[in-house]
């Protein structure tokens, strides 16, 4: 080309830690281990009796719920559809990694150890069972949350503290 530089590839950069990979990968490992722990211990040692429910306080309870889609049972792919919802947690927990391996805070690392830690507590659900097994009840005033577990509390904090980072934290407006 006159003139011109010839259009040339860069190689991708795969960088697979960063500065906070292991502060961020303590955050996953934590979430991942609470979330598991609290299945095992739930699916083992609680008695639900015949109606699938254990009133734990006035706006907690135990309940037994296998979900075999996302967020609200929305998108529901049966039993046999595991390997989907599995796999894409599994990717997004490998997307996240990557994105961490990047960063240069205590904070964003926090926060994607989280997002890491939950989704791959629900993908090995999927892969174990079939379904992710929910169990947490909270209500009020006549108003039922969804059911949940401890991944799904990992996720959304995880989720939140990277949007506190993006309007107060200087944190990067999107992953590298």
């Amino acid at each position: 080309m006159p003139g011109g530089r010839r259009n040339e590839r860069r190689p991708v950069n795969l960088r697979l830690a960063g500065p906070f990979t292991l502060y961020g990968g303590a955050f996953a490992l934590a979430a991942l281990v609470a979330d598991q722990a609290s299945k095992l211990a739930v699916l083992g040692g609680v008695d639900f009796g015949p109606d699938g429910i254990v009133k734990v306080a006035p706006f907690l309870d135990i309940v037994w719920a296998w979900n075999t889609g996302i967020s609200y049972g929305l998108f529901s792919l049966g039993a046999e559809g595991w390997w989907i919802l599995g796999g894409l947690k599994v990717a997004a927990a490998l997307l996240f990694w990557l994105w961490l391996a990047r960063i240069d805070n205590r904070l964003e690392a926090a926060a994607l150890g989280l997002l890491i830690g939950g989704a791959l507590g629900n993908a090995i659900d999927r892969a174990a069972y079939g379904a992710v097994f929910d169990f947490i009840s909270l209500h009020a005033f006549g108003f039922y949350w969804y059911v949940f577990n401890l991944s799904d509390v990992a996720i959304v904090a995880g989720v939140g503290v990277l949007l506190y980072a993006s309007f107060f934290g200087g944190a990067a407006k999107s992953p590298p």
